[in-house]
């Protein structure tokens, strides 16, 4: 028997991944498109543009900064480099991801295609399951829930559009919100170090205050201080670590 049969088939860990859409993160990411869906209706975006749009821009912060860019008159290049830049902060995690599904034998451009489907949802999930497959199936089992996940999203928001669209405000950004909750609740449980403690109160601190100091840049201003402050912490943590050695 070799090294591939004993890992498992392709199919078998692809279907894995697949089933993934069962889970907590899934379900709830499902859940935030159904608020985006009815915030997209309201502001009366067609239902084919939204479709194409949950494929195409698949991190939902960056869709709504491209919807809130339409409703406002922005132009595309405008629009452009504001998605653009609310996607950069994914590059930290698909440098983290990576290195934990890759193998030598994986090619350059299959890594570049399955980073689409990088986004919170999928980085979680798999981060938290990936250590238990084995390496030589783990770019199939992550192929299998990040396409499985985007497709059954693209379904999702063209079945209930109609639907939705007389959603009270509340209602819809109730769920829209329930994604970053999992999400901070998530790296909160599942961090290993105090330096991500550390990022993560200094922004929940940061984030109000530099709303209240400068509303059109309060995210990245906490984003910036809490990261900082992070690092610095950090560093400071090992240079203390070394010095007693």
């Amino acid at each position: 028997m070799d090294r591939g049969e004993m890992a498992g088939s392709a199919r078998h860990w692809f279907l894995t991944g697949m089933m993934g859409i069962f889970s907590l993160p899934a379900i709830i990411l499902m859940l935030s498109f159904v608020g985006f869906c009815a915030f997209t209706a309201q502001a009366g975006i067609p239902v084919e543009q939204v479709v194409f749009m949950t494929g195409a821009v698949w991190a939902l912060p960056a869709k709504v900064i491209l919807v809130t860019s339409i409703l406002g008159g922005a132009n595309v290049l405008t629009a452009f480099i504001a998605v653009t830049l609310s996607s950069i902060r994914l590059m930290p995690m698909v440098a983290a991801l990576v290195p934990e599904i890759r193998t030598e034998k994986t090619p350059t451009w299959l890594l570049l295609f399955l980073s689409h489907f990088v986004a919170i949802t999928a980085w979680v999930f798999a981060m938290e399951r990936v250590q238990s497959v084995p390496r030589e199936r783990r770019i199939v089992f992550f192929a299998g829930f990040g396409i499985t996940l985007v497709l059954a999203n693209m379904v999702l928001v063209a079945v209930v559009y109609r639907f939705v669209a007389e959603f009270p405000p509340l209602v819809a950004g109730c769920l829209f919100f329930l994604t970053p909750v999992y999400f901070l609740a998530s790296i909160w449980s599942s961090a290993r170090h105090p330096v991500i403690y550390v990022a993560l109160a200094v922004g929940l601190i940061a984030g109000p205050v530099f709303y209240w100091l400068a509303p059109e840049f309060d995210i990245l201003l906490a984003g910036v201080g809490g990261g900082t402050a992070a690092w610095l912490a950090e560093r400071s943590w090992r240079q203390r670590k070394e010095a007693r050695a």
